[in-house]
């Protein structure tokens, strides 16, 4: 088996997925603490604490951390999302040990300099407003404000400007100390690993690490609304989403098809009908979200003012339908979607390696292959229609930017479906 798992005497997991055709290495860490353990008055912090930790160390200042990466053509880089935040890099198979020598640096030692964050305040604020620039990407988060409202899991993930320029280095501390521990990290790496040598590597590196987080998760409650703002743009962005399943739900896989040959694809039903047959959109796609504790189904359009008042009876009609009935060769082409999706995704070692490191947060365990193989071959048409109902029947979400009338015409969507 590719895939080997221990758990250090400190606690923290450490998952590999040997690839013996690759000659690169892709390693990283990820921690169970983002958007939703975050405190009201200090939202936005993950990611704040996510740039800061590129910032300089005890070791290294920023720009050294950067150019060790880059004298081996190596990459770095860190993402947050609302359950946790991911730490990875990618580098030749001779560079393994530095790569996580640097990732233990920055985990370990970063020293959240004053000057440093005064100037990284500013550039995610600068990030901020250009999201809050950009409908298609902000429209997401009005959606997740208005599906979860007034609790962590609805919150944005940047925060907002005013919290962020008040964190100060003792908060990025305090924050870190309480969250990054050993039992709430995964160390993983993918592609020419050896189970045994990264260990080793990790064990040395991270043996200063805290064992006890104190990690807090308000769990996610999903309540449904209606979140409409004005804007003077070209398009009306809309998002329309419904309560979601976790990922332990039996449903769970089936859902995923039901996605896949709503809205996902060029020969989706969203896509070939109120794309390509009548023209009433651009950008048409549906998505799935899921938590532990909770989950989001949501479908997005960009479409023309003038053509609001066409399209909301095609969408609520194509939702309808699809709860009602969908065809063996459709079931067919979803499962053949998400198994070359899989499959293909198998053949990166990045994306491997961030695969078996969510599969331990969230399952405790690595999934193989063919157990999620088997699981997608298992969905069916009954399935399907059943998961469709059971979404569409809770209350809707709707987020939604641009001119004050067109928003008006919405109002029937949200009503009706």
């Amino acid at each position: 088996m590719s895939v080997q798992v221990t758990t250090l005497s400190n606690g923290l997991r450490v998952v590999t997925d040997t690839m013996n055709s690759v000659e690169t290495v892709a390693a990283g860490v990820w921690v169970a603490a983002g958007t939703r353990h975050e405190t009201a008055d200090i939202n936005g912090i993950s990611h704040l604490l996510e740039h800061m930790a590129f910032k300089g160390t005890a070791r290294r200042s920023a720009q050294a951390i950067a150019e060790e990466m880059d004298n081996v053509g190596g990459q770095l880089n860190a993402y947050t999302s609302r359950d946790h935040t991911a730490y990875y890099a990618k580098v030749l198979k001779e560079d393994m040990g530095l790569a996580v020598d640097i990732l233990s640096d920055i985990l370990l030692n970063s020293t959240m300099d004053g000057e440093e964050l005064t100037r990284e305040q500013h550039v995610v604020v600068q990030e901020i407003n250009q999201a809050d620039d950009t409908p298609d990407d902000i429209i997401f988060d009005h959606f997740q404000a208005a599906a979860f409202p007034d609790q962590p899991m609805g919150w944005p993930v940047l925060g907002r400007e005013e919290i962020v320029r008040a964190v100060t280095p003792q908060t990025l501390r305090t924050y870190m100390a309480g969250n990054y521990a050993a039992d709430n990290m995964v160390a993983a790496a993918s592609g020419a690993v050896d189970h045994g040598a990264f260990v080793a590597l990790v064990e040395r590196a991270f043996a200063a690490l805290p064992r006890k987080s104190a990690v807090s998760e308000v769990a996610g409650r999903y309540v449904g609304g209606d979140l409409r703002q004005a804007r003077d743009l070209e398009q009306i962005h809309i998002v329309l989403g419904y309560s979601g399943l976790v990922h332990s739900d039996p449903d769970f896989y089936n859902l995923g098809a039901l996605s896949t040959l709503l809205g996902e694809g060029m020969s989706s039903r969203l896509f070939q009908e109120i794309r390509e047959k009548r023209g009433l959109a651009y950008s048409v796609f549906s998505t799935t979200q899921s938590f532990s504790d909770t989950g989001l189904f949501s479908i997005y359009l960009g479409t023309g003012q003038d053509d609001v008042k066409k399209l909301v009876p095609v969408l609520r009609d194509e939702i309808k339908k699809v709860a009602e009935r969908v065809s063996e060769d459709e079931v067919k082409r979803a499962r053949a979607q998400i198994k070359a999706g899989l499959l293909m995704s198998m053949e990166s070692p990045s994306s491997r390696c961030a695969q078996s490191a969510r599969q331990i947060m969230v399952y405790g365990r690595p999934l193989t292959t063919p157990e999620i193989i088997a699981k997608v071959e298992a969905v069916n048409a009954e399935g399907i229609t059943r998961v469709a109902q059971r979404i569409f029947s809770s209350v809707p979400t709707l987020a939604a930017l641009g001119e004050a009338k067109s928003l008006d015409d919405l109002s029937v969507l949200r009503a009706s479906v």
